[in-house]
């Protein structure tokens, strides 16, 4: 981290890395569950003779399977952002704002651990 007027101690330093990392690791697991849901809804749906056109079911079918794609994305999303993140903690830039290049704060930081942004320019 670069030098500031809130500078982080080492503690604080160490408690945020360890939360960056452990929402990373949830969002890989989150990636990885849904895509294995989205499979398996895909499967059930292939198997059947259903016909979303025809079946009553079939609607539902669509639905779910919208509905885990979303949550695919978003999960993807966040992932992406966590690793950006990483990127930043490697580079020296993690918790500084991307507008104004002033510390984040670290209980923003703590909650929203692929914060870019201060409070400010939220």
């Amino acid at each position: 981290m670069r030098s500031g007027s809130t500078e982080l101690s080492s503690v604080e330093l160490d408690t945020l890395l360890d939360r960056l990392l452990e929402v990373a690791g949830r969002a890989s697991r989150d990636v990885a569950a849904l895509t294995g849901d989205f499979d398996a809804i895909v499967a059930a749906s292939t198997q059947s003779n259903a016909d979303d056109e025809h079946d009553p079911e079939g609607s539902t079918i669509a639905f779910e399977r919208a509905q885990v794609s979303s949550l695919i994305d978003r999960a993807r999303a966040a992932e992406s952002e966590l690793a950006q993140a990483l990127g930043r903690w490697e580079a020296g830039t993690y918790g500084y704002c991307e507008i104004c290049g002033d510390p984040i704060g670290y209980e923003r930081l703590l909650a929203r651990p692929a914060a870019t942004r201060c409070i400010a320019h939220a």
